[in-house]
């Protein structure tokens, strides 16, 4: 169970609100429900940035949380994006988390010595690339927001993530745990985050907030 609660140098009277949460499932290993933080900076311009830091277990800076910053009432426009690979290398994908705007074409080189099947079954987009090597002759267009869970049907241990957004105000954390959303507008959003440790089919958790107002922390 998590909720709202202020950061230790934040000046925030904001009361705590619950958010539920369910029982971790594993989707191919048993792991760990990882606790996320957010703390979350808030500008009073017109056209703000938002500046966040995540941390997990332990209060350590936390990598590859997922951030969607999503207008209440009309929806912004968003452009795809270009030239996007999920690489296949070390019987991996490279990287384990991709973040994309609905639209965009995401191509799947595979430099393993030997072929890979990537697929998924993900309702927000199935898709299937039979056994190959190299690059495939066309990319892949994600054309649904939501999680997508890939995987490939050679090795079961690799698994990776594409999470498309219909927001143009998305971020993903790099090692440091910490990431900016610019040139927000002010008004009213939900603050969703997700990462791969939440539970399978999650979309993450969300909380709304207001561009201007004072800094919050999210808890989950």
């Amino acid at each position: 169970m998590g909720g709202i609660a202020p950061v230790a140098s934040a000046t925030t009277d904001h009361p705590t609100m619950p958010i539920p949460l369910h029982p971790r499932q594993a989707l191919r290993t048993a792991r760990a429900l990882v606790p996320l933080t957010l703390a979350v900076g808030l500008g009073h311009a017109v056209a703000a940035g938002v500046q966040v830091q995540t941390q997990g277990a332990g209060g350590q800076p936390l990598a590859d949380v997922v951030l969607l910053l999503e207008p209440l009432g009309a929806k912004a426009a968003v452009k795809p994006a270009n030239a996007v690979d999920i690489v296949q290398e070390g019987r991996r994908f490279v990287p384990a988390v991709t973040v994309v705007p609905v639209g965009t074409k995401v191509q799947f080189p595979n430099r393993d010595s030997v072929r890979h099947h990537v697929y998924s079954f993900s309702p927000a987009k199935k898709f299937e690339l039979r056994l190959y090597v190299g690059k495939p002759a066309n990319p892949v267009e994600f054309d649904r927001a939501g999680v997508v869970v890939l995987g490939c049907n050679i090795h079961d241990a690799m698994v990776g993530w594409v999470i498309v957004t219909d927001t143009p105000w998305y971020a993903k954390t790099p090692a440091s745990g910490q990431a900016s959303l610019a040139d927000v507008p002010a008004g009213a959003y939900v603050l969703r985050a997700w990462h791969p440790d939440m539970p399978a089919g999650s979309t993450g958790v969300e909380q709304p907030v207001t561009v201007g107002a004072s800094t919050l922390a999210l808890s989950v």
